[in-house]
């Protein structure tokens, strides 16, 4: 069963939408009795880092999140802000992440680049796929899909990122370590390829 974490931030709807076209069993949860079920999670967001985590604790799934996904090897996939949430902290906030993987959140440098670029980094852009990962199969690369962030997710260790893209300078947009993956990307707003994306992660 894919099971969207529901915890007051992100487009919950749109994923159900796409899983329920597809024939794919879904469901919601909104507390941590209903996480019992999920043999997948996706983890949306779409705010702030602090008020995201702060949501989440409201929630209480976070244990049983934990529990799930470094325990019991559940699959989880990170999009946006909930990918973000997966690392140690953030530059946007002074809470502490869930430190799934190794990491911490930056802000995009546009005084850095040699072309003037504006925040947030808001529409289409190519991904390039680094690494063969099950997440992107079936994906061309340099294939396009849809963002809306000022801050991107910094891997420790450079073997975590299987996809880049390039605003300013080049950041990880899709990211893995064992059972876990994220995207900074919007698959539930990229047509074909987003679509692509969400079946291969219920595929997996």
């Amino acid at each position: 069963m894919i099971t969207i974490i529901n915890y007051g931030l992100g487009n919950v709807r749109a994923f159900v939408n796409v899983y329920e076209r597809l024939n794919i069993p879904v469901s919601v949860a909104n507390t941590a009795t209903d996480l019992k079920s999920a043999s997948k999670i996706i983890f949306p967001g779409v705010s702030t880092f602090d008020y995201a985590m702060q949501l989440l604790q409201k929630s209480g799934m976070r244990e049983t999140l934990n529990k799930l996904v470094l325990q019991n090897k559940i699959p989880v996939l990170g999009i946006c802000v909930g990918m973000q949430m997966m690392a140690h902290s953030s530059e946007e906030g002074n809470l502490q992440g869930l430190g799934w993987i190794d990491g911490i959140v930056k802000k995009i440098n546009i005084s850095e680049t040699s072309t003037k670029i504006r925040l947030p980094h808001m529409g289409w852009n190519n991904v390039e796929i680094i690494r063969n990962s099950k997440l992107l199969q079936n994906i061309d690369n340099k294939s396009r899909f849809y963002f809306l962030h000022s801050y991107y997710f910094h891997c420790h260790n450079k073997k975590d990122i299987i996809a880049l893209t390039d605003y300013g300078h080049p950041f990880p947009c899709a990211i893995n370590s064992e059972n876990i993956y994220g995207v900074q990307f919007h698959p539930e707003k990229s047509h074909k390829n987003g679509i692509e994306v969400l079946k291969n992660f219920a595929n997996l």
